[in-house]
């Protein structure tokens, strides 16, 4: 059996992208946007019962991780799964049992 070199960069991302994606609150925020394909800010922070800075530092980590995206509607920034990416994740993890 071949070996295959390991890239620590890669392995660094790959564990970023997990970390990312393990936190509960982080978990409950992708649960609500798979339900609702896409909501703010305020909508998410409410349903959630925490805090706007609090919701608003995990969309940015997952934003920044590549798990989400956002567009923005006037005042608002709306914020939506990236089915690819999570997909591509979820994959990955699948292979690895």
């Amino acid at each position: 059996m071949a070996t295959q070199k390991i890239d620590p960069k890669k392995l660094e991302e790959a564990a970023s992208k997990l970390r990312a994606i393990a936190h509960p609150m982080r978990i409950a925020i992708i649960g609500l946007l798979e339900k609702k394909e896409q909501m703010n800010v305020t909508d998410l922070y409410k349903a959630l019962k925490i805090e706007q800075a609090s919701a608003s530092h995990h969309l940015s980590i997952l934003k920044t991780k590549g798990v989400l995206d956002s567009r923005r509607s006037g005042k608002n920034t709306y914020y939506f799964l990236k089915h690819e990416a999570l997909t591509t994740i979820i994959d990955c993890i699948n292979r690895c049992h």
